[in-house]
């Protein structure tokens, strides 16, 4: 008796034989594709027809084009729960990952207007910017730039910014409490800088999360712009309904 599959288009059927073997593993997290001609063969379809299937499978988030290199399958995205103030390490290591840092420059700067106004400092003001490259088992997630008040900047980037997180040096070495934050998250592309950053193409989505943290007395002390991958990452929350007036 003919399967539901058999009156399925042809580049459905190639679509569907390739998304069930990243599934079941066959082809891994990272590993590549054969090329157009492998794929022409072994199905017995047109060029146009692997090419419309691969492009569904992009759609899907299943496998992703790298320009220059062949298509490869795609990371599977991690679930991360906005539900309270931490850092990368330990936000990877609910998540069952091995976080690190790659650090990309750390130096005084003069505050612009959106950093003055997160650290409640004067425009212009020098302050502290560090940047690195987050990654979760080796694979680049996220672009920091850290914003700190000068001397606080200068005493966190004396320590070795590739082995421990910030909130753990203003917290346990410089007696600086986080008690709260004020989040904004947007989606934005990746520029030039960031894509660099990531090793990604420039546009690609990108998840902007700027983040103020606070200490004791409601005083600023870390203004930070996250860039994560749009295509490893996504956000969750659960949300409490307000009681309605009567």
């Amino acid at each position: 008796m003919p399967n539901e599959t058999d009156y399925a288009p042809l580049y459905a059927r190639v679509e569907n034989a390739l998304a069930a073997e990243i599934a079941a593993g066959g082809l891994p997290p990272g590993s590549q594709l054969p090329p157009e001609d492998g794929l022409i063969a072994r199905f017995g379809v047109s060029r146009t027809t692997v090419r419309k299937a691969i492009e569904h499978l992009v759609a899907r988030g299943l496998v992703e084009i790298r320009r220059g290199r062949g298509t490869f399958v795609a990371e599977p995205k991690l679930t991360q729960p906005l539900t309270g103030l931490s850092g990368f390490v330990e936000d990877m290591a609910a998540l069952g990952r091995h976080a690190t840092a790659r650090l990309l420059d750390k130096r005084p700067v003069p505050a612009s207007e959106a950093v003055a106004r997160q650290l409640g400092v004067a425009q212009g003001t020098q302050v502290y910017r560090i940047e690195r490259v987050r990654l979760a088992d080796g694979v680049a997630m996220s672009f920091d730039e850290t914003y700190l008040p000068l001397e606080i900047g200068e005493q966190v980037a004396s320590n070795d910014l590739e082995a421990e997180p910030i909130f753990d040096l203003l917290e346990l070495r410089y007696a600086l409490p986080l008690i709260e934050a004020q989040y904004q998250l947007e989606a934005v592309t990746a520029d030039a800088h960031v894509a660099q950053a990531l090793g990604v193409p420039p546009g690609s989505p990108i998840f902007l999360i700027e983040r103020t943290s606070y200490t004791e007395g409601q005083r600023p002390v870390d203004y930070e712009k996250l860039y994560y991958r749009g295509d490893l990452i996504r956000f969750s929350t659960r949300l409490a309904r307000a009681p309605r007036r009567p």
